[in-house]
């Protein structure tokens, strides 16, 4: 019998963020077929505003003595929209040091926050560190042929900085290839590199705690599909984990379900998995980013998605269950 080893749960989100400045598959996942995925995609996300990430450290920061929060997204100034951080900037500017008036998207409300620019180095400035969108690489979890929707990454796109999920945004799915890999070491985490290919192949249309999901025509015709497994037919054991890491298509590699953690269906760590494959440990190190997503399938359905890397132990990360992350599309 394998030796469950205990470790600290300090993990990491496995998508790779590069800053650059619903439909559903259906209410149940009982006896539910899906195609699994394992394909790399790049992402491109924006806000529908632009998204406080942070503050200047002078005590009389205009932003932040107005009551702005990070993660605080504002959506107009003045009543005008504002999407870029261009916008924003313009609007500051012109403001010539008068208040200003936002109203700003917070925690699934919308507030109303009056603000005075100062000025700085012949500019104006409310002090605040802002982005209106990032990219990044993750993994294709698995796809409906029927409603030509896609689940991915098993976990939200988060702001690289405050770690805080990127809400009230929008995006697309591009084509990517992979063609390195930053091998994994203990307390040093590596990545995938690649880069987008093509034009754009789908939509992201909810960035949720659990993963992202849009609509693609992209769908690959030749795979087979799987049946989705309830958590309670998810155990220890072997399992098979698909992803690609150096090659166009998905690989298979074998993993170890070491221990079921939770049923939360609002979790993305439901259970611990571990890469028993010696080719895979010595391609990666084990999971590196930008494998978050890559589907695990156990005893012919698919179990759950890979989603975090534990520092600590590289070869060692958590998933989450398949049947809860369709059930949230």
């Amino acid at each position: 019998m394998s030796k469950i080893v205990k470790i600290k749960v300090t993990s990491v989100l496995l998508t790779v963020l590069v800053l650059i400045l619903s439909a559903g598959f259906g209410a149940s996942a009982k006896n539910k077929s899906v195609v699994i995925g394992g394909e790399p995609f790049g992402l491109k996300l924006y806000c529908r505003g632009v998204m406080i990430t942070g503050f200047e450290s002078d005590e009389q920061c205009p932003a932040k003595n107005c009551g702005l929060r990070i993660n605080d997204i504002i959506t107009r100034v003045n009543g005008k929209e504002i999407k870029t951080v261009e916008e924003m900037e313009n609007a500051i500017l012109k403001s010539k040091g008068k208040e200003i008036k936002l109203e700003v998207s917070r925690d699934n409300s919308t507030v109303k926050v009056s603000v005075t620019p100062k000025a700085k180095d012949n500019h104006y400035i409310i002090g605040a560190w802002i982005k209106d969108s990032c990219a990044g690489i993750g993994t294709v979890s698995f796809y409906s042929r029927d409603s030509k929707m896609y689940a991915a990454l098993g976990h939200g796109i988060c702001d690289s900085e405050t770690g805080g999920l990127i809400r009230n945004s929008y995006g697309e799915i591009l084509n990517a290839k992979i063609t390195s890999v930053s091998k994994s070491q203990n307390n040093s985490i590596g990545s995938l590199n690649g880069y987008f290919t093509g034009d754009s192949i789908g939509t992201i249309t909810n960035n949720t705690n659990i993963g992202i999901y849009g609509e693609t025509n992209n769908i690959p015709i030749s795979k087979e599909s799987f049946e989705v497994a309830s958590p309670y037919e998810v155990s220890a054991g072997d399992a098979v984990l698909y992803t690609t890491v150096s090659s166009d298509k998905p690989q298979k590699y074998s993993v170890r379900i070491e221990k079921i953690c939770n049923n939360y269906k609002d979790s993305n760590k439901n259970f611990i998995v571990k890469v028993t494959d010696s080719k895979l440990i010595e391609q990666t190190g084990g999971i590196v980013q930008g494998m978050s997503g890559s589907p695990i399938v156990q005893n012919g359905k698919l179990a759950g998605v890979l989603t975090h890397v534990f520092l600590e132990d590289c070869t060692c990360g958590y998933g989450i269950f398949a049947e809860n992350m369709l059930n949230s599309c």
